[in-house]
């Protein structure tokens, strides 16, 4: 049977054409929960992931981030074809907003948002900006990470934290260590770049995870 969004609201139908434009299949099921948009990591999901994508465009005001990482399975061995999805602030504390993403999970994530797609040895990366904390807060500066097990299930892990962030330093909040531990070192390069390492570990501290696939 078809379905028409002509019959729907002027307002959903807007939204409910810019969620399937965009590709939102959401064929793995969510674990982790609660969660707050995660459906938002399968908007605009591209069938072509490499290895090292783009979050923030080149030429995005900021300082440059290279964010590598490798994925493993609970047994330490190393994961292929996992998609990791992450979205962060721009230079300025802001999600900066993206008019294809009105009406769907990923409108609050904004434009600064990208997926790479682990190798043979369970490696990935994002080249993008190191993001700033949201003005006026005490929220450290942090990258959002989702991770997509393709065909099983998808669920949220730590941020991406920064060490030597004065906000995190001050903070006294425990991390739940989702996937494993979200700090990173991060260190700058000769060419002024900064480097982060950010390992992930599938399943890891992930509530409803023996459900993953099911």
């Amino acid at each position: 049977m078809r379905t028409s969004i002509r019959r729907l609201p002027p307002w959903l139908a807007i939204g409910a054409l810019a969620f399937m434009a965009l590709g939102a299949a959401a064929q793995e099921r969510i674990v982790g929960l609660p969660c707050e948009d995660c459906e938002g990591a399968l908007v605009g999901k591209p069938a072509d992931i490499a290895t090292i994508a783009r979050i923030a465009p080149a030429g995005e005001k900021g300082q440059p981030l290279q964010l590598r990482g490798r994925v493993v399975d609970a047994d330490g061995k190393p994961a292929a074809g996992i998609v990791v999805y992450g979205y962060h602030t721009d230079a300025s504390g802001h999600y900066p907003g993206d008019a294809r993403l009105r009406g769907t999970p990923a409108r609050q994530h904004g434009r600064l948002r990208g997926w790479a797609r682990s190798d043979a040895a369970g490696n990935y990366g994002f080249d993008t900006i190191r993001p700033a904390g949201y003005p006026g807060r005490r929220d450290p500066e942090h990258i959002h990470l989702h991770i997509i097990e393709p065909g099983r299930c998808s669920y949220y892990i730590d941020d991406v934290n920064f060490r030597d962030d004065p906000r995190l330093q001050a903070s006294t909040q425990q991390p739940a260590q989702r996937g494993g531990s979200g700090v990173a070192e991060p260190v700058r390069d000769s060419n002024g770049t900064w480097q982060a390492t950010r390992d992930i570990v599938l399943g890891r501290n992930i509530a409803d995870y023996t459900n993953c696939g099911d």
